[in-house]
């Protein structure tokens, strides 16, 4: 997917990032514009739990095949983000490659940091990175509930071995919690399951050029991925970085990005309005659930 790439590229300047991303975060920053009108054609929480002091159990997460991944602690960083520390360990005869596909953070969908290749009879010392601007665009603050799927192949032909089953992690956060979840902006799209608001516009403080940062909640039953068709800014046809997968029953923040070249190419200086429409998608098989109608949006 167009946006995994961009996040592989993203986490080589994470340290960049995160110097900025309070001010991307925030909910009027110098640069930040938010929708004044669109069109479509024809629960709080108990207490917060700061990451720092959010344990887990020692637990096995994976025992299958002779790969065994036990998760032995969370740790937490101020740079990076929260962490799990695991031990990977290989009995079969071949190097083997372990990625995490599908992370969900309270029911938020989000990007991480991991990748680990161990050699035939070795045992390695790893761990995924939670990244923190991930976590504070979707106003995380305590971590309860983590899932997500192990994909383990091949390391030297890359062909996949197998994919666990869902993964399911319980911190010592507060039982009670419950994440709260910030829907205001326009409401872009509503049917059928899937709901997308279009949340603000951030240029000055965007890594790339501008972004559009967008919510979006799946309650189809089927596991999607939602892209961006027939974008055109202040009327200029361009083509936007945006592909984001939610899984059945999720929901995700995330950032439709223009880049800056594309932009001084038309002579867009400050973006007015937008028109577009979603193309969603079956995650699993790729056939078509829904494209929507065109989607016009003007910021103030």
């Amino acid at each position: 997917m167009i946006k995994k790439a961009a996040s592989a590229i993203v986490c080589v300047f994470l340290l960049f990032s995160t110097a900025c991303s309070s001010s991307e975060a925030s909910d009027g920053g110098q640069g930040d514009k938010s929708p004044v009108s669109g069109a479509v054609s024809n629960s709080g929480s108990a207490s917060n739990t700061p990451a720092a002091e959010i344990t887990v159990e020692e637990q096995v997460l994976l025992d299958k095949d002779g790969l065994k991944i036990t998760l032995k602690s969370m740790a937490d960083d101020e740079i990076w983000g929260p962490s799990l520390k695991l031990l990977v360990e290989n009995s079969m005869e071949k190097s083997v490659g372990v990625q995490i596909r599908n992370l969900a953070i309270n029911g938020l969908m989000m990007d991480s940091m991991f990748s680990a290749e161990v050699a035939p009879g070795k045992k390695s010392n790893e761990e995924i990175t939670l990244v923190m601007n991930d976590l504070e665009t979707a106003s995380v603050t305590t971590i309860k509930d983590i899932e997500f799927n192990f994909t383990v192949f091949d390391a030297g032909s890359w062909n996949t071995i197998f994919d666990s089953e869902t993964i399911h992690i319980k911190t010592s956060a507060d039982e009670t919690f419950v994440q709260t979840y910030d829907d205001s902006g326009f409401t872009a799209f509503d049917k059928d399951g899937f709901k997308v608001v279009i949340k603000k516009l951030v240029s000055e403080d965007s890594f790339w050029g501008a972004d559009i940062y967008v919510y979006i909640e799946n309650n189809s039953p089927k596991n999607a991925t939602i892209q961006i068709r027939e974008m055109s800014v202040n009327g200029y046809m361009l083509e936007p970085i945006f592909s984001s997968d939610v899984l059945s029953g999720k929901k995700a923040f995330d950032t439709i990005t223009f880049l800056e070249q594309d932009l001084t190419d038309n002579d867009i200086k400050e973006i007015e309005s937008l028109e577009f429409k979603f193309h969603i998608f079956n995650m699993d098989g790729w056939d078509t659930l829904l494209d929507s109608e065109t989607i016009t949006v003007s910021f103030n």
